[in-house]
């Protein structure tokens, strides 16, 4: 999960990049997602995984139709910024999943 965690953080980075606006700072939270809802675990996790793909099924096809707009040399800033405001929407749900505590990082093994 954190591969494509990080591949859709990387997707929407360009995504935001396209849309003219400045570049995201990638909280703790963000950053550790993937490692947190693996401590979390259960539902919650299932949950997680199968958002992160839905995720990416938006992306994908987004990010592939904003190129051929640029490649065409038209702007692409429009489309870019509401596929990044969805792609928002959807990460702010996904982030709901955690615990409130979870913003520390994930849990670590000691010893």
């Amino acid at each position: 999960m954190s591969v494509e965690w990080a591949a859709l953080q990387d997707a929407a980075a360009a995504v935001a990049t396209m849309a003219g606006l400045a570049r995201e700072h990638v909280s703790p939270e963000i950053r550790n997602f993937p490692a947190i809802i693996r401590d979390v675990g259960g539902l919650p996790l299932e949950l997680a995984e199968e958002s992160i793909a839905d995720i990416g099924a938006m992306m994908r096809p987004g990010l592939t139709a904003l190129l051929a707009v640029r490649a065409r040399g038209q702007d692409a800033a429009a489309p870019a910024l509401t596929l990044w405001q969805e792609y928002q929407h959807a990460r702010t749900a996904l982030l709901a999943l955690m615990p409130q505590y979870s913003t520390h990082g994930p849990r670590r093994a000691v010893g």
